[in-house]
């Protein structure tokens, strides 16, 4: 009984946290703000832009969706893809409640429809991250290569002090754990309660390297880039919602993807208020980069925040509510199936 009165505690100070960094950081990002502006730039958007821009996000679900269908077959699993996709959109709903715990919602969904191991399709959700991590990068490089002098300006804007060190270091101690975890496994799957632990790792290991594996490489990537070209046309077909800032180039796109991005990244609630502050400093280095005001362009990105962000969360939230009755309904298909066969 114990355990179970502390998992509700520690859920609901999670969320409390998570609420206090949304309202911290929008309190920053709205701090000295002209409302009037704002109003008047969301009056006169164009908000067919805006639908265009959800069809693209929708895309990305289903293209995710298949993508995990392509990881998962390599370890003997060939799942459905509206199983997959209403999983996926389970584990986004979640994220809007309690950050970073819609990974493990949606590994326990799909095996609530399919009965995937939930270390192994986690350990495909891992890897997702990681494949997510080298496109992020890859747009990152387009932006370092077309908008050097607004990455400078965000950097110098946003407050952030990176330190080298620190990173070396914490890579370092994740790259010598890993090696004494591998090196000393058996030993330590011998001990009771570890023994669950290294077979759960395991299993994360199974997924991630279940990249090498694929008989469908080429669709691996060919869907990979689906997936980022969709969240790039959602997050620029935005733009042109907004007459201030219709007149952005495509490398001014590359450009906003990466700090909404970065936005996302922190753990508050939806992306609010962080996401929004992004937006602002990211909008405020563009608009320095051609010479205009800095303050306008502020004014600029958290208007184009109050749109997007919106956008993201209302597709979270009905993809999410539809997923609830349409995993049940395969969940129930699943058992319905199985005491037939017996």
């Amino acid at each position: 009984m114990e355990k179970t009165s502390k998992s509700p505690v520690k859920s609901i100070l999670t969320i409390v946290i998570s609420l206090a960094f949304a309202g911290f950081f929008l309190w920053l990002a709205l701090r000295g703000l002209d409302f009037k502006v704002i109003q008047k730039s969301l009056a006169k958007a164009n908000y067919i832009w805006v639908l265009f821009a959800s069809v693209f996000g929708l895309l990305a679900y289903w293209f995710r969706a298949i993508r995990w269908n392509l990881m998962l077959e390599p370890m003997g699993h060939r799942i459905s893809n509206s199983n997959a996709l209403w999983s996926i959109s389970f584990g986004y709903l979640m994220n809007l409640t309690i950050p970073r715990s819609g990974e493990v919602a949606r590994a326990t969904a799909l095996y609530g429809v399919e009965k995937v191991p939930v270390d192994k399709s986690f350990g495909t959700i891992i890897l997702e991250r990681v494949v997510d991590l080298i496109c992020m990068l890859g747009f990152l490089g387009l932006t370092l290569l077309f908008k050097y002098d607004a990455i400078l300006s965000f950097y110098k804007n946003s407050g952030v002090n990176i330190n080298p060190t620190k990173i070396i270091f914490i890579l370092s101690i994740l790259v010598i754990g890993t090696v004494l975890f591998f090196v000393f496994r058996k030993k330590l799957a011998e001990v009771p309660f570890l023994g669950k632990v290294v077979s759960f790792i395991d299993g994360i290991f199974k997924g991630i390297t279940s990249v090498f594996k694929l008989k469908e490489k080429g669709k691996f990537i060919l869907y990979t880039l689906g997936i980022w070209i969709c969240y790039y046309l959602a997050a620029y077909l935005v733009c042109f919602a907004l007459p201030e800032t219709s007149a952005f180039t495509f490398a001014d796109g590359f450009f906003i993807i990466v700090v909404g991005t970065l936005g996302m990244i922190i753990p508050a609630s939806g992306g609010i208020g962080a996401y929004n502050l992004a937006m602002k400093y990211g909008f405020m280095a563009l608009f320095i980069s051609v010479g205009k005001s800095a303050d306008f362009g502020g004014e600029m990105g958290l208007t184009y925040s109050f749109i997007s962000l919106p956008l993201q969360i209302v597709i979270m939230l009905v993809m999410g509510l539809i997923s609830i009755p349409m995993l049940a309904k395969a969940r129930n298909t699943a058992v319905s199936d199985k005491e037939f066969e017996n």
